[in-house]
């Protein structure tokens, strides 16, 4: 156990608190058992450490304690064995990290909570598919909270130190003219959101620009390569399908599904690519976009495929990437965390919470998916608008795409 505390103390000489994000606040700490769910590299394990430097300090051991489930020590001890170690001495509150790799840790960290009341847990990992098992190992006795990569407001703080406030979607479709006007004041959003479409969703920038492209390959690859075999019985022998699969995905505009078609391209049966691609949906690599999301036949083909983030898209994609593919995923990826995004068949591309017309588009025509993006699809349809791409001002009924990424 000392070898863990010499890790703790380590790891807090790295902690830097100049950049905290604002989940940070929102997660309500009091609760006994927490769980932060994400993709890997989103800064999950910063966030953990963040927390025990703000409340604890840099050298406080004996009542919290960060360690990583991935340690050796683990190979040999059992966690609960380590919990009740650590309770006796007085511990009350454990950030585990990387639970995913602690074989049965769902149930050991259950046993705990119920065992030793007075302790908290937080739990973080980045295999939201293993995360999400064991989350229903901990029903009742869990919160959870997703960390999504940076959104184009905490880009602009973390990389250019401009701090500007999140805004709802109310006020950037009622009052978006007012926050263009104080954001315009200070930046020229537009060259910027460019960056950020390329290299901005992920924490991990701050290592350099060369090999940011290589690390999202190398989140990708252990997703598929490693955690989808061994949680979800992923053939290993279709692993390079799958590979194709997101590669096709990248590379195309979005289009009415056709599953008969897709599964040809990536040389598997269309049974297969429906599993598939809700495992890839789970494991947040692709967003899935269904016409109705509350009809149940939702559940057997998605209407629309994106990849999760744009980034990602710039990242597999072997052909040169679509503008409009890119905007409409960086506008899905912002927006989906918190609202109901559904594909609209008929007047524009999405419906926002049951109300909303959203057509994403440009001061010029723009080709998606076969169809022009000029504003002429919700041509008098009420509570309708256009994200456009490149607009700093609100006009009319077009507002800013780049507005969209001050949600969060």
């Amino acid at each position: 156990m000392e070898t863990l505390v010499r890790r703790h103390l380590n790891r807090m000489q790295t902690v830097n608190l100049d950049f905290v994000r604002n989940i940070m606040d929102e997660i309500d700490w009091n609760e006994r058992l927490l769980m932060i769910k994400g993709q890997k590299g989103v800064g999950k394990t910063t966030l953990m450490t963040q927390r025990i430097m703000q409340v604890f300090g840099p050298t406080n051991t004996s009542d919290v304690l960060y360690v990583s489930l991935d340690n050796i020590y683990f190979g040999t001890h059992h966690l609960l064995d380590f919990i009740e170690q650590f309770h006796a001495q007085g511990g009350k509150y454990l950030f585990l990290d990387e639970v995913h790799k602690y074989k049965g840790w769902s149930i050991e960290i259950k046993n705990a909570y119920d065992e030793f009341p007075d302790m908290h847990f937080v739990l973080s990992g980045s295999s939201l598919v293993n995360l999400s098992d064991g989350e229903a190992d901990l029903s009742r006795r869990c919160i959870a909270y997703t960390l999504l990569g940076l959104s184009f407001r905490e880009y602009l703080r973390m990389f250019h130190q401009k701090d500007f406030k999140r805004r709802t979607l109310q006020e950037i479709l009622t009052n978006g003219n007012s926050i263009c006007a104080e954001v315009n004041a200070q930046i020229r959003p537009l060259p910027l959101f460019a960056e950020y479409l390329r290299y901005g969703y992920y924490p991990f920038l701050k290592e350099g620009q060369n090999n940011y492209y290589v690390r999202i390959e190398n989140v990708v690859n252990t997703i598929i390569e490693v955690e989808l075999p061994q949680l979800r019985k992923l053939d290993v022998g279709n692993i390079r399908k799958v590979k194709s699969l997101l590669g096709i995905l990248s590379s195309n505009v979005p289009f009415a599904l056709d599953t008969v078609k897709l599964a040809t391209m990536a040389e598997i049966s269309r049974t297969t690519l429906l599993n598939y691609l809700q495992i890839l949906s789970e494991a947040r690599l692709i967003q899935l976009l269904y016409s109705d999301a509350t009809n149940v036949k939702r559940l057997q083909k998605p209407d629309k495929i994106y990849l999760e983030n744009p980034n990602m898209l710039h990242a597999l994609a072997t052909t040169r990437v679509n503008e409009g593919t890119e905007r409409e995923v960086f506008f899905i990826n912002q927006l989906a965390s918190s609202h109901v995004v559904e594909y609209s068949k008929t007047s524009a591309d999405f419906t926002i919470d049951h109300q909303y017309t959203i057509e994403v588009g440009g001061r010029s025509k723009i080709e998606v998916g076969g169809r022009s993006k000029d504003g002429k699809q919700i041509a008098g349809v009420s509570k309708s608008y256009i994200a456009s791409d490149d607009e700093e001002y609100v006009l009319g009924n077009k507002i800013p795409l780049w507005l969209f990424g001050f949600l969060y």
